[in-house]
C-alpha cells in the first residue's frame, strides 16, 4: 500500500487533504531534473530570473481567495487576517531588486597593474528548502526566491501540516513559465528526507523548525559538506523601560505574543518590565489580551484560531499548570469552547509572579502564553534576556535610541528591535545565535549564503 501524508485540520479534526509520498525513483528523477535544469538556469541573466520571480508572485497573489481559507483549514489562522502576501510581496520584490548588486563580482580592494582580480559569486547548485507550517508562505519564500535569483535550482519539501502550500508554489511557478526542473515541489517522509540529504546530491539545505529537527538535519548531512541554513527554536524577550510609550508598547507586545496563536518564530514569549511602570504595563496588557475572540478560524469574528495541532496546545497547558504549581498567577482564564486536553483550541494566557525556574520562561512555548517579570534595572533585564539557550530577536521599548543600542549590544540575539517586534525586514539579515541555529537569510548577506565564492586571478600583461 502506498504511504501517504495526511493534513489533519485543527478546525474540526477531519482529514483536509492527503497526498502520496514520492517513490525513490521519483525522488532520484527530481534531483536529476534539478541538476540538469540548474546548469542552464545559471546562464540565464539575473534580470530575466527576476521577471520569472515577479510573474510567480503575481500568480500566487491571484490565488488569494482560495489560499486564505486553505491556510485556515490547514493550520488554523483566522481568515480575517488574509494570507501572508504582504510580506511575501515585500520580500520577493526586495530580493529581486537587490540581486544584481548583491551577486556582482567583487573586485580586489588593492588594484595591481597588469592584473584583473575579482571574486565571482557562483550558485551552489541544488538547494533544498524544508519549510514549516506556521508561516508556510513567508518562511518558504525567504529561501526560494533568493536561491533561484542566485542561479540555483530549488527542491521544496513542505511541512506535512501545510502540504498544499508546496503545490501552490508549484502552480505559481508553472504559471510564470519557469523552466521545468528549476523549481520542484516534492512530498517526502522523514526517512526519505534524511536519505536525500545524505546522498551528496543536495548542495545546500535550508530548514526552519525545531532544534531537534535541526540536529537531525545536521546528522543526515554529515560528511556531505553541503552548506546549511538552520532557523530553529526561539524564546524571544522584550524589555519595557520607564520611558516607553505605554499604550504603544502594550498594543504591540500583545499582538507580538498572540498573533497566529503565538506560533511565530519571532513572537514574544517573555516580557521584562521596569518596576517603575510594571503595574501600569501589566494592567494594560491584561485588558488588551481579554479582547481576543477564540474560535473557528473560518468565522470573520474570530481573532485567534486553534493551534495547528492538539499536542502543541497541550504543551502550553502543561507549561501553565507547572507555572501555577510554582507560584505564578494567571490573569485571563478565558472560557473557550473545547479548551481541554487533546484539543487544539486554547485561550490566550498572561502569567505574572513568574521566574526562570519555570519552563514557560525558559523553554520554547510557540503558543498563546506569555510570562511578565518585574525588573529593577538594565543589568537585571539583560541578564534575564540572555538566560536562554535561544537567540533570534529581542525588543527594547524606550524613547532613547542610544540607550536601546547600548542594551542591544549586550543582548545575545540575531536581531534587536526598538519599539516594534515580530517583524522581518528583508533589507536586514535574518539570523540567530546559540540553539536558534546558523546561517543567514535575506538581505545581501543572504545571497552570500546561497552562493560560493570563486576567485579570478588574471595576469593580463605578459
Amino acid at each position: 500500500m502506498t504511504e501517504t501524508v495526511k493534513i489533519i485540520s485543527p478546525v474540526d479534526g477531519s482529514i483536509y487533504a492527503e497526498r502520496p509520498i514520492a517513490t525513490d525513483q521519483a525522488i532520484n528523477a527530481a534531483v536529476e531534473r534539478a541538476k540538469a535544469a540548474q546548469e542552464k538556469w545559471a546562464e540565464t541573466p539575473i534580470v530575466e530570473r527576476g521577471k520569472y520571480m515577479l510573474a510567480m508572485l503575481e500568480a500566487l497573489v491571484a490565488m488569494t481567495d482560495e489560499i486564505v481559507p486553505e491556510i485556515a483549514w490547514q493550520m488554523g489562522r483566522p481568515v480575517r487576517y488574509g494570507g501572508e502576501f504582504g510580506g511575501v510581496k515585500e520580500r520577493t520584490n526586495y530580493m529581486v531588486e537587490i540581486a544584481e548588486a548583491a551577486l556582482r563580482p567583487v573586485p580586489a580592494s588593492n588594484p595591481k597593474e597588469g592584473f584583473r582580480r575579482y571574486v565571482k559569486k557562483d550558485p551552489l547548485g541544488v538547494v533544498m528548502v524544508i519549510a514549516p507550517w506556521n508561516y508556510p508562505y513567508l518562511t518558504a519564500v525567504n529561501t526560494i526566491v533568493p536561491a533561484l535569483m542566485a542561479g540555483n535550482a530549488v527542491i521544496l519539501k513542505h511541512a506535512a501540516q501545510t502540504l498544499l502550500v508546496g503545490e501552490r508554489f508549484q502552480q505559481a511557478f508553472d504559471k510564470a513559465g519557469l523552466p521545468k526542473g528549476v523549481f520542484q515541489n516534492v512530498v517526502l517522509n522523514h526517512a526519505q528526507t534524511e536519505k536525500l540529504l545524505g546522498s551528496g546530491k543536495i548542495d545546500h539545505v535550508n530548514f526552519t523548525g525545531s532544534v531537534g529537527g535541526g540536529r537531525a538535519i545536521e546528522k543526515a548531512a554529515a560528511g556531505t559538506f553541503m552548506t546549511l541554513g538552520l532557523e530553529l527554536g526561539g524564546k524571544d524577550p522584550a524589555y519595557v523601560l520607564p520611558d516607553a510609550k505605554m499604550d504603544h508598547a502594550v498594543a504591540n507586545l500583545v499582538d507580538g505574543a498572540f498573533y497566529n496563536s503565538g506560533q511565530c518564530c519571532c513572537g514574544i514569549e517573555r516580557v521584562y518590565v521596569h518596576e517603575k511602570v510594571y503595574d501600569e504595563f501589566v494592567e494594560g496588557f491584561i485588558a488588551e489580551t481579554k479582547n481576543y475572540v477564540v474560535g473557528n478560524p473560518l468565522d470573520q469574528a474570530t481573532t485567534m484560531g486553534p493551534m495547528a495541532q492538539a499536542r502543541f496546545a497541550d504543551l502550553i497547558r502543561e507549561q501553565k499548570a507547572e507555572a501555577l504549581r510554582k507560584g505564578a498567577k494567571a490573569h485571563i482564564n478565558m472560557k473557550v469552547g473545547n479548551d481541554k486536553a487533546g484539543s487544539p483550541y486554547l485561550a490566550p494566557e498572561v502569567l505574572t509572579e513568574v521566574d526562570h525556574q519555570m519552563s514557560v520562561m525558559r523553554e520554547e512555548s510557540f503558543g498563546p502564553i506569555v510570562g511578565i517579570m518585574k525588573v529593577r534595572n538594565d543589568e537585571e533585564a539583560i541578564a534575564l534576556m540572555n538566560d536562554s539557550p535561544y537567540g533570534l530577536t529581542a525588543s527594547i521599548w524606550t524613547r532613547d535610541t542610544e540607550h536601546a543600542v547600548a542594551i542591544g549590544n549586550r543582548v545575545e540575539t540575531g536581531t534587536v528591535f526598538m519599539n516594534r517586534c515580530d517583524y522581518l525586514d528583508p533589507a536586514l539579515v535574518w539570523t540567530g545565535v546559540k540553539d536558534t541555529g546558523k546561517g543567514a537569510a535575506l538581505s545581501a548577506i543572504g545571497y552570500d549564503n546561497l552562493t560560493r565564492p570563486k576567485s579570478f586571478h588574471l595576469r593580463e600583461a605578459i
